[in-house]
């Protein structure tokens, strides 16, 4: 008996996503067909011109724009925009620095520390390094009235 390996296949929006280029701006092939795993390890490594050019110049899916601008994608849709972007518009978008692209991109840099942090400390544990401990509250502390022991 032999065993007969079937090509492993996505949808066009799950090969989108992975190529990270939108859908939508594909050609009409490609969204109407299947994507085998083959097929798109091909994409990836000889990518054709219509790729290479969506890859350069968009519109780009917003996963892309969020990390172009340097925020989140749910700083993006705070931001307003919710539809795929071209390079030009989002080099027009850092040009012109919204108050509320600033805005977003402080949070990311906070989110960025924070994770930074964690990771430290988590690793810190993992070592057997003593971590800081949080402050204990003073004895003469008075307690939350729902806390009695």
């Amino acid at each position: 008996m032999t065993s007969h390996k079937t090509a492993q296949t996505m949808k066009p929006a799950t090969a989108a996503k992975k190529l990270g280029v939108y859908l939508q701006a594909t050609p009409a092939e490609f969204q109407e067909g299947v994507v085998s795993r083959d097929e798109l390890n091909a994409l990836q490594a000889d990518p054709p011109a219509w790729l290479a050019d969506l890859r350069r110049n968009g519109p780009h899916p917003r996963p892309v724009v969020a990390a172009k601008l340097g925020i989140s994608i749910a700083g993006l849709a705070r931001g307003g925009v919710t539809e795929a972007l071209t390079t030009e518009e989002i080099e027009a978008l850092k040009d012109e620095a919204p108050e509320w692209l600033a805005y977003e991109r402080a949070t990311q840099a906070e989110v960025r520390r924070e994770a930074v942090r964690i990771k430290e400390k988590n690793e810190a544990k993992a070592e057997g390094a003593p971590a800081a401990k949080p402050a204990k509250p003073a004895k003469n502390a008075k307690k939350k009235p729902g806390n009695r022991r």
